[in-house]
């Protein structure tokens, strides 16, 4: 069972923006067939709905190890997790954002967390992470950081 699991799921307002692919194939289309602009714009449509839904990473915290997409890393490699949301979320992904960091960041999704890399043999500085709930991810990265109590220790 997951400590922290959330998939990045494209924001509604994305999918009804993608409808505009409808008209439009239809207005490039229509001179030559009009049935043929409604099924491209359809056909369109769904695929591009299918690939944003299909492609939406899932960022998971599971027994010591946080995965982000396809990439994983044991939090063994890894410093304190620090949440960001608005301006610190915007200027993580902007102006100080390192060239060598990890990304998994969606668009759609404003709030960031920063999670610096320890192991020296990692290219990459830090992971920046898309999340819904950036306070909740960083303290189970965080948490599970914690050394595994001893049987004695309660």
């Amino acid at each position: 069972m997951p400590d922290y699991r959330e998939r990045l799921w494209p924001t509604p307002w994305i999918y009804i923006a993608t409808l505009l692919l409808i008209p439009a194939s239809i207005l490039v289309l229509a001179p030559v067939s009009m049935p043929a602009g409604i099924a491209t714009g359809l056909i369109l449509y769904l695929a591009t709905a299918g690939a944003l839904s299909l492609t939406a990473p899932v960022i998971e915290v599971r027994d010591r190890t946080l995965h982000a997409g396809r990439a994983t890393i044991s939090l063994d490699q890894t410093g304190e997790a620090v949440a960001a949301s608005g301006a610190d979320a915007r200027r993580e992904r902007g102006t100080g954002l390192d060239a060598r960091a990890h990304l998994v960041i969606r668009g759609w999704v404003d709030p960031v967390v920063r999670v610096p890399i320890t192991d020296p043999a990692d290219p990459a500085p830090y992971w920046l992470v898309s999340s819904r709930r950036p306070k909740e991810l960083a303290a189970v990265i965080n948490g599970s950081r914690r050394p595994e109590p001893a049987e004695g220790d309660l």
